[in-house]
This record gives structure tokens, sequence and C-alpha cells, in this order.
């Protein structure tokens, strides 16, 4: 499963203010959670931080019907692994889908931080443990702030 969330033009104005765009996203994340979770409870998938994934941006502007637009992508277990690289809205649920299978009581987090080259904001998504701490997947495989 992949889960694509046009950000650009008209169609998806209503998502522009930070607010809106976060129930939005959070919504997709604890989805892309459970959707995780049940694909480590069929399959045999070595723990993300073995699996040999790194961290990598998607890309900024998507190509549709000969138009760039900015499109944010949220992607399942099989596709970051097909790929080898997920960016944080992929690797967090993956993680906390983890975390769930284990017992813990783990959540997904969305932090904001403002954008230095273009302006505005940023979300960034993290995990919270149950003991309070947060943890960054995006961090552990290779992220540069």
């Amino acid at each position: 499963m992949m889960v694509l969330m046009n950000l650009s033009g008209e169609q998806s104005g209503w998502l522009h203010q930070s607010q809106r765009l976060a129930i939005a996203i959070k919504a997709l994340l604890d989805a892309q959670v459970l959707v995780d979770s049940l694909y480590l409870s069929l399959h045999k998938v070595p723990p993300l931080y073995r699996s040999g994934v790194r961290y990598q941006n998607e890309p900024k502007k998507w190509i549709i019907q000969g138009a760039p637009i900015s499109i944010e992508e949220f992607a399942c277990i099989p596709v970051i692994i097909q790929r080898g690289f997920g960016d944080c809205d992929d690797l967090a649920p993956w993680r906390c889908a983890e975390l769930r299978r284990a017992g813990e009581k783990a959540k997904i987090r969305i932090t904001w931080k403002t954008n230095p080259v273009q302006g505005g904001k940023l979300f960034h998504i993290v995990v919270r443990r149950e003991n309070g701490t947060i943890e960054d997947p995006s961090l552990k495989l290779g992220m540069r702030y």
C-alpha cells in the first residue's frame, strides 16, 4: 500500500493551514501503523534497524500528466524494502508498528520546524515511546539535519 497526498494546486488548498494538514497527516500515519503492523504479523521481516533500509527524501516534485506537483507519499513496509529507503513518514510508522507488536504503547508524533530554505513549516515524524522518550528512526538511518 502506498498513499499519495497532493499538496499542490486548488484541489488541496484546504490542507495548507498547519492544523488541518496535521490532522490529515496524523490520520494517514495512524492508518499506516495499522497496515505495517498487519504486514509484520503476516510476513517474516527483519527489524527496521537491521533491514538495510536507509533514510532518503522522496522527490520534492512529481511529474503527473506532464505537470510538476507536490505530492507527499506514505509508503508501507514492502515498498520501503523494495526500494531500499524511506523518509520520516515511512520509517516512523514501521518502527511504531514494531514497538506495538512487542507490547509497547508507542505513538506517532508530528513535529514542526521552520524551513530555512523556502520559508514556511516542515513536518517531521518521530515515535513517542511509552516511557516518554522520542525515537527518530530517520536520524538513526542516515538523515542529516
